[in-house]
C-alpha cells in the first residue's frame, strides 16, 4: 500500500467532503451530488504541499487525501433504494467500516461539518466515534462553506465540538483553502516522492464481475466495499500498490450496464469516470464473469478499448465457480468470437475472491507496458514489412502494385507505425488488418494495440521549389 501519508476527509453527509477533495487534488476526483451516500468508497488523490511563506523553505510535503462516505448516512431500518436499485441500508455497516480504516491509517483526520447548517446530532456522533478510536490529536477541524469572512463567525460555533478552533474554508471558491493546506503541512512528517512513473491500471467491466474484490485482493484488505449489490461502487478509486518492489496504481471503476438503463446524474457521471479512467490508464484489466455469458456491454466495453488503443488483459474472473470439465481453452475461443477485435489480448484466469491468479494478471499488466513503449528501429521495420510485403502483398484489381517508400515508428503508447506507400488505398481494410497481425508475430508488441499510419508521398511542385530558392 502507498507509504506517503495519509490524510482522511471525514464527516456527516453532504458538508462537501468530496467537493474539498476535488479543491486540492485541482480536478474532479470524487462524484458531488446532493443526494446522500454518493461517495461509498475510499477516494483518494496524491497532493504535493507548500509550506508556509514566514518559514522560507522549500521543504514541500506529499500527502495522499481520502474522501470518504457520510457518516450514519442511513439508519439500519432506512429502507431507502437510490436511483441504481441499491438498499442503500445494507451498505452502511460497509460505508461506515470504510471510514473507520480511513481515520486509523491517517497521520491527519480532517472532520468537517457544514458552517452553514450549524451543528446537527451526527457531527456530535462523528466527534463521539474519533474519541472512542482515541484519535483527537490528528483531527483538523474544518468549518466549509465559509465564502468569505462574512460567515466566519457562524462557523465558530464548531468550537463547541471541543476539538479547537475551525479552520474556515469554501470548497466552491477556494476561500482559506491554502491556509488549510499549510496547516496539514505542519502535521505531517517529510516522506518519499511518489515515482512519476508508476504504472495506472484501469480495473474495467460489467456490474458484479468482481472489480472490487480484485483490488481488495490486492490490499490484502477490505480497500473497497464488496456486495452483491449492482453499483455499489460510483467513483473510480484510486488505490496505490507496489508488488516486487515495483510501484503501481489500481483505479477501481463503476460497473457498467446499458446507457438506456441510466437512473439519475450519479451514474451518468460514474460511467463518464470510467471512461476516463480508461483514457488516463496505461493498461487495463478487462473483468469478465466466466458463470455468464459474454453481454452487450462486454462487447461495448472491447470496442471502447479498442477506439481508445488500450494495452488489455482480459481478467476471467470466478473460474473456480466453472463446471469441473470447463475448457480454458475452449472458453478462450469463445472470448475471441464474442470479443472481435481483442484476440491479441492475453487472457488471465483468477479467482479474487480467493486471491488465486492475482500475482500474474499483475506482471501481464507490466508486461504489457512494456510492450506498449517498446520502440523499434527504421531498419529492423524496413526489413520486416519489406519482407511481409514479398511473401503477400496486396492485391489491386488494376494490377497496381503496392510499394513501401518509407516506414518509422513515430510514437508509443500504443506503438505508432507511419508508412509512406506509393497508394494508400491498396492497404485498407483485410490487408491492413493482415498485416497488423504479421507485424504481432514478428514484433516485441504481439499483444497490443498497434496502430498504422498510411500515407502517400507528396511530391514538391515546382512553385514549392522557387518559394524555399
Amino acid at each position: 500500500m502507498s507509504s506517503l501519508p495519509q490524510v482522511a476527509i471525514v464527516g456527516r453527509p453532504n458538508v462537501g467532503k468530496s467537493s474539498l477533495l476535488n479543491r486540492f487534488a485541482g480536478r474532479r476526483i470524487s462524484i458531488v451530488d446532493a443526494v446522500p451516500g454518493v461517495t461509498r468508497d475510499r477516494v483518494t488523490a496524491v497532493k504535493e504541499l507548500s509550506p508556509p511563506l514566514e518559514l522560507d523553505t522549500y521543504d514541500t510535503r506529499w500527502v495522499e487525501f481520502t474522501d470518504t462516505g457520510g457518516w450514519g448516512v442511513y439508519t439500519t431500518d432506512d429502507t431507502r433504494i437510490d436511483d441504481a436499485g441499491c438498499d442503500l441500508a445494507t451498505l452502511t455497516k460497509d460505508i461506515e467500516g470504510q471510514i473507520g480504516e480511513a481515520m486509523d491509517q491517517a497521520a491527519v483526520i480532517l472532520f468537517v461539518v457544514d458552517a452553514r447548517d450549524g451543528l446537527v446530532p451526527l457531527d456530535e456522533t462523528v466527534v463521539g466515534l474519533i474519541r472512542r478510536r482515541q484519535l483527537e490529536d490528528r483531527v483538523i477541524l474544518v468549518a466549509n462553506k465559509v465564502d468569505d469572512q462574512s460567515w466566519e463567525s457562524h462557523a465558530m460555533e464548531a468550537a463547541g465540538l471541543g476539538l479547537g478552533v475551525p479552520e474556515c474554508v469554501s470548497a466552491t471558491s477556494g476561500y482559506g483553502a491554502k491556509r488549510l493546506l499549510e496547516k496539514i503541512w505542519e502535521r505531517v512528517e517529510p516522506g518519499e516522492t511518489p515515482a512519476e512513473a508508476e504504472m495506472k491500471v484501469a480495473i474495467v467491466g460489467c456490474r458484479n464481475a468482481g472489480k472490487s474484490t480484485l483490488i481488495n485482493a490486492l490490499a490484502g484488505e477490505e480497500r473497497c466495499i464488496v456486495s452483491e449489490i449492482a453499483g455499489t461502487t460510483r467513483d473510480a478509486v484510486d488505490v496505490r500498490f507496489e508488488m516486487a518492489g515495483r510501484p503501481f496504481v489500481a483505479i477501481d471503476t463503476a460497473g457498467v450496464r446499458r446507457r438506456k438503463s441510466f437512473s439519475g446524474n450519479v451514474e451518468y457521471y460514474a460511467y463518464h469516470r470510467m471512461l476516463h479512467a480508461i483514457r488516463r490508464s496505461d493498461v487495463v484489466m478487462f473483468m469478465i464473469d466466466a458463470t455468464r455469458k459474454v453481454s452487450q456491454v462486454d462487447r461495448k466495453l472491447a470496442q471502447e478499448l479498442q477506439r481508445q488503443y488500450k494495452p488489455t488483459v482480459i481478467v476471467l474472473n470466478k473460474w473456480d465457480l466453472t463446471p469441473e470439465d470447463a475448457d480454458a481453452e475452449s472458453f478462450g475461443e469463445y472470448l475471441t468470437r464474442e470479443l472481435r477485435g481483442l484476440d491479441f489480448a492475453p487472457i488471465v484466469l483468477v479467482s479474487a475472491k480467493d486471491g488465486e491468479g492475482i500475482e500474474d494478471v499483475v506482471n501481464m499488466a507490466f508486461n504489457l507496458r512494456e510492450q506498449a513503449r517498446h520502440r523499434e528501429t527504421t531498419g529492423q521495420l524496413n526489413s520486416t514489412i519489406e519482407s511481409i510485403l514479398k511473401q503477400r502483398g496486396p492485391s489491386s484489381r488494376l494490377g497496381t502494385q503496392a510499394k513501401l517508400l518509407y516506414v518509422s515508428q513515430v510514437a508509443i503508447d500504443p506503438p505508432t507505425i507511419a508508412l509512406v506507400v506509393n497508394d494508400p488505398k491498396l492497404f485498407e481494410g483485410r490487408y491492413e488488418r493482415y498485416l497488423m497481425n504479421r507485424l504481432r508475430e514478428e514484433m516485441p508488441f504481439c499483444e497490443v494495440p498497434i496502430r498504422l499510419l498510411f500515407s502517400k508521398r507528396s511530391r514538391k511542385s515546382l512553385q514549392d521549389v522557387k518559394t524555399r530558392q
